[in-house]
């Protein structure tokens, strides 16, 4: 195999016409660059100089490897400025995937501080639930996934480690649960509220992972909730809530992305909890941009 070293040392050797020349332009012994071309030459297979008296001749294939060399020393050169420059937040990409609520809310002042800090650092965001934004993750279309889950979520603490034991998690907040009602409610003003109060109230519920808690949790309490309605945008929970259509749990994360017109929020016994994170590969922990980004994300988590 040709190395880059020692095509630096025939580039030089051509240049100057001798060993002697080619190791004060290089700042080493001659023998350094006597013993470099003979590596060269045995790693060609072929002679690549033709020493007569002081002068040196490059071979025919020492002409070719010679004409070869400046473009792959350049693109070498290149590649090494650009891999300086990802190291160094000069430069670099981050794939960002979140939930919507977290899109809305701690994503915004990551990604400010993340580009007040390291403007060379490109910075996507797609929005996509769990377990999806945890699968694009494994699946290589992500560098980083805001993910949650709620306590005992598939099973039990133990399955629910399980769920991303391949993963870097770095947790950011616990965000708990909150109660919705229409303003003129008759639980409207009381504050807070047991789930087992509204085991006689239509439900609208949202994403399919907080749809399945929110059951387990009502049969928990001794009732399976009736869900009228079932969407994943948290705005549109709030409009149907605030026209009287029902109730519904959301978490605080999600109340405070929308603007909560018409209803009187809750809190809930027994208490609800997610633990909200940050999830990538262990490779891509090692990344300077994938790192900074998840440090402006942890700081998000506790303003």
């Amino acid at each position: 195999m040709i190395e880059a070293r020692h095509l630096r040392v025939l580039r030089a050797v051509a240049g100057t016409g001798s060993f002697s020349a080619a190791a004060r332009e290089l700042g080493c012994t001659q023998p350094a660059v006597s013993q470099q071309m003979k590596a060269l030459e045995q790693s060609a297979g072929t002679p690549l100089l033709i020493r007569t008296g002081r002068e040196m001749r490059l071979t025919q294939a020492g002409e070719a490897l010679v004409r070869h060399a400046a473009g792959i020393l350049a693109g070498l050169t290149a590649a090494e400025e650009e891999v300086a420059a990802i190291a160094g937040l000069r430069a670099g990409r981050v794939r960002l995937v979140s939930f919507p609520s977290g899109s809305s809310t701690l994503v915004p002042t990551a990604l400010a501080a993340m580009r007040a800090a390291h403007p060379g650092t490109r910075i996507s965001l797609v929005e996509a639930e769990p377990p999806r934004s945890v699968e694009m993750l494994r699946e290589g279309d992500c560098d980083l996934a805001l993910a949650f889950r709620y306590g005992g979520d598939g099973g039990g603490a133990q399955a629910a480690a399980a769920e991303w034991e391949d993963l870097v998690v770095t947790p950011l907040l616990t965000d708990r649960l909150v109660g919705l009602v229409p303003e003129g409610h008759r639980l409207a003003g009381a504050g807070r509220v047991g789930m087992a109060e509204l085991a006689e109230e239509p439900w609208i519920a949202g994403c399919p992972r907080c749809r399945r808690h929110l059951v387990e949790v009502c049969e928990g309490v001794g009732f399976t909730p009736r869900i009228d309605f079932a969407t994943d945008d948290y705005p549109a929970v709030v409009g149907l809530v605030g026209a009287g259509l029902g109730v519904a749990v959301l978490p605080e994360l999600a109340v405070e992305s929308v603007r909560a017109k018409g209803v009187s929020t809750l809190a809930v016994e027994p208490a609800v909890e997610r633990e909200v994170v940050a999830l990538t590969l262990p490779d891509l922990a090692r990344v300077p941009a994938v790192a900074a980004t998840l440090g402006e994300l942890v700081r998000a988590a506790t303003r």
